[in-house]
């Protein structure tokens, strides 16, 4: 009888190790609603395809599933597919970036014109483009990190929420729970600009196709919402949001003089 008691023992503390094991390897945060404004001055562009509430960004959740990590970001306005993008969103481009515990890169992908602190080791894109699409603008444009940006095999919009998933072992080894992260929503770019990686400008004033509410360099964050304070949701985060995005200097053509630093967050 002891014997018996012993092994139901060992069984139900095993099971509840697996249990908690398990539930160790998801991670999530949450953003405020209203505050997708970029430093708290930028605009929509004008066409009828930017619903409102499309760039706010509501809360990330990662989970470690299997052999791979699943990420699914949620935005306060319904999703549409406008252009025919075939994944059940169309103007939203997410970057996830994650720090596995080096940080080796600050500067972001071309386009965002943001550092991150105290850096990112791989970056998630969210984008309703073909990957291979994807990956031909990441050899054009940010081939150093090509080995960094991680491009899921397939990503689908529903409802309010943006979903893909990448293999583990393209991100490393750790617990996603003991991971940071930096959301940057920003929008699909078509026919992006320059240099940029598929981001959709800000310019002074909104456009069709052009966020409104910065400067017409190249010097400003090309970030409409991000996650910020303790990434709980609290109303007050909305400020440090802008806090963080508009500590950035321009110069008198455009030039960055001091460049928007976002911090990683962590539970």
């Amino acid at each position: 009888m002891q014997h018996n008691y012993t092994k139901l023992l060992a069984g139900i503390l095993g099971a509840t190790f697996l249990a908690t094991a398990a539930q160790a390897q998801s991670v999530s945060f949450s953003d405020p609603v209203g505050d997708d404004k970029g430093p708290g001055t930028y605009v929509y562009p004008t066409d009828s395809a930017y619903l409102p509430g499309a760039f706010d960004l509501t809360g990330l959740r990662v989970e470690k599933s299997g052999s791979d990590v699943d990420f699914q970001v949620d935005v306060a306005g319904n999703l549409n597919d406008p252009w025919g993008m075939g994944t059940g969103f169309a103007t939203q481009l997410v970057f996830v970036f994650i720090n596995t515990g080096t940080g080796k890169h600050k500067d972001a992908p071309a386009g965002l014109n943001v550092q991150l602190e105290p850096g990112w080791d791989k970056v998630v894109l969210l984008s309703p483009q073909k990957p291979a699409r994807i990956g031909s603008e990441i050899n054009a444009k940010a081939a150093s990190l090509k080995d960094d940006i991680l491009v899921p095999r397939r990503v689908k919009g529903s409802g309010k929420t943006i979903a893909g998933s990448v293999k583990a072992s393209d991100i490393g080894s750790g617990d996603p729970s003991g991971w940071s992260y930096q959301v940057v929503v920003q929008s699909n770019e078509g026919f992006p600009a320059g240099g940029d990686l598929m981001t959709r400008r800000v310019n002074e004033f909104e456009g069709q196709h052009r966020f409104g509410g910065g400067n017409d360099g190249m010097c400003d964050p090309h970030a409409m919402d991000i996650l910020a304070g303790g990434a709980a949701g609290g109303a007050d985060e909305a400020q440090a949001q802008y806090d963080v995005l508009k500590a950035y200097e321009c110069g008198p053509e455009g030039e960055a003089v001091k460049t928007a630093v976002i911090p990683m967050v962590k539970k």
